[in-house]
C-alpha cells in the first residue's frame, strides 16, 4: 500500500484477493452422459436376457455383451469425473443408482428364469437397497467411501453374473456358481462392516460431537438453574437461628444498662 492509499481501500484490495469457493461443474459432462447411458442400457439389457425364456443364445450373447459394456461404463465414468474435476451432485447420485439398477436386473432376470435362486438375489438386493439408504441417511455425518471389500463385492458380482449370462454349461457353469457363493459371502460381510461404519461415524463425527457438547452444555445450565432455589431455601431448624439474630439486633439499646462484663 502506498502512502497515497486510504486504509480501506488496502482493506478492500487485500479483502478481493481473496479466492472464493470453487465454481460447481457443469452436469452436462462426458462422465455423467457414461452414468446415463449406463441407465438406458439397464432395459435393454434385461429384455435380450429374458427373451424368448433365455433359451435363445444369440440374445444371451448379446446380453451378456450390453452387461460388459455397462459394467465398464461403471468404472471409467468416476476415473473420469475424478481426473478432470467435474465431480458433481447429479453424478454422486445418479451413479450408485445406475449400479444398482443394472445389478437388480441381472439378479432378478436369472432368477426368473430358473438359474439363480431366489436367496441369493434376495440377500442382495436387500444389502445393496439396505447400504445405499444407510449412506444417504448418514452423509450428514460425512461421506462413506467405498472399502476395498466393496470393490472386491462388486468385481465378484460381475463375473458371476457374466458366467450366468452366457450360455456355458460343464466346468463353466460350475465356474459361476463358485464365483456367484464367494461374491454372495463378501457382500453379506461388507453389508455387516457398513453397519459398523456408519455406526462409528455417527458417534464421532464432528457434528455428532458438537451435538453432544450443546447437550452437556444445556444440562450444566438447566442443573445450575435447579439447584438455586434448594441453595436458597432453609429448613425451619435452619431459619430459627437467623430470625433470632435479626429480632436482636433489631431490639433498642439502653445507655443506662451496664456493660457486659469483658
Amino acid at each position: 500500500m502506498t502512502a497515497g492509499d486510504a486504509p480501506g481501500v488496502g482493506a478492500a484490495r487485500a479483502g478481493s484477493a481473496q479466492p472464493g469457493p470453487p465454481p460447481q461443474a457443469s452436469a452436462w459432462n462426458i462422465a455423467n452422459a457414461l452414468t446415463v447411458l449406463r441407465i438406458a442400457l439397464v432395459p435393454v439389457f434385461g429384455w435380450l436376457l429374458l427373451f424368448d425364456g433365455g433359451h435363445e443364445t444369440r440374445y444371451r450373447i448379446l446380453a451378456a455383451g450390453v452387461f460388459v459394456l455397462a459394467s465398464i461404463t461403471d468404472r471409467i465414468d468416476g476415473d473420469i469425473a475424478r481426473a478432470r474435476g467435474i465431480v458433481t451432485d447429479f453424478g454422486k447420485v445418479s451413479d450408485p443408482i445406475a449400479d444398482k439398477a443394472l445389478m437388480g436386473m441381472a439378479f432378478v432376470g436369472l432368477s426368473l428364469l430358473g438359474e439363480l435362486p431366489w436367496w441369493v438375489t434376495i440377500v442382495v438386493l436387500v444389502r445393496e437397497v439396505g447400504i445405499t439408504a444407510m449412506r444417504f441417511v448418514v452423509i450428514r455425518h460425512g461421506v462413506m467411501p467405498a472399502s476395498r471389500g466393496g470393490k472386491v463385492k462388486t468385481v465378484l458380482q460381475a463375473v458371476a453374473i457374466g458366467l450366468y449370462v452366457l450360455p456355458l454349461s460343464g466346468g463353466w457353469h460350475l465356474a459361476a456358481e463358485l464365483v456367484m457363493g464367494a461374491a454372495v459371502v463378501v457382500t453379506v460381510v461388507t453389508g455387516a462392516d457398513y453397519v459398523i461404519r456408519a455406526r462409528t461415524l455417527r458417534r464421532t463425527s464432528p457434528r455428532a460431537q458438537a451435538k453432544r457438547a450443546r447437550r452437556a452444555t444445556g444440562l450444566g445450565a438447566g442443573e445450575g438453574a435447579a439447584q438455586t432455589p434448594e441453595q436458597t431455601a432453609q429448613t425451619p431448624e435452619q431459619a430459627a437461628p437467623a430470625a433470632e439474630v435479626r429480632g436482636r439486633a433489631a431490639e433498642p439499646v439502653d445507655p443506662a444498662a451496664p456493660e457486659p462484663p469483658a
